[in-house]
């Protein structure tokens, strides 16, 4: 039996997932997925905005422009994100 099916098998109690330990997990998984999705998401919208002409390393103003944008990128979905979970639902 796996780890998920509702019979008990032989297998010791701690290698039982519980429907909260499957909640979690799940929870953990999306809250990674959202994160790499969001960081590719700041990674492309700052690099077109930013970087002019791509070269080995980056220039004083790529740097600080880049800087900027994920702050601001950061703080603006804070925003949203606060506004919409303390929304009345």
């Amino acid at each position: 039996m796996d780890a998920f099916s509702s019979s008990p098998s032989s297998g010791s109690p701690s290698q039982q997932f519980s429907a909260d330990d499957f909640k979690d997990q799940l929870k953990n998984q999306f809250a990674q997925a959202y994160a790499e999705e969001f960081l590719e998401t700041i990674r492309g919208k700052c690099f077109e905005k930013c970087i002019t002409k791509p070269g080995s390393s980056l220039s004083g103003g790529e740097s600080s422009c880049i800087s900027r944008c994920v702050d601001r990128y950061i703080e603006a979905t804070g925003i949203i994100s606060k506004s919409l979970f303390s929304a009345p639902r």
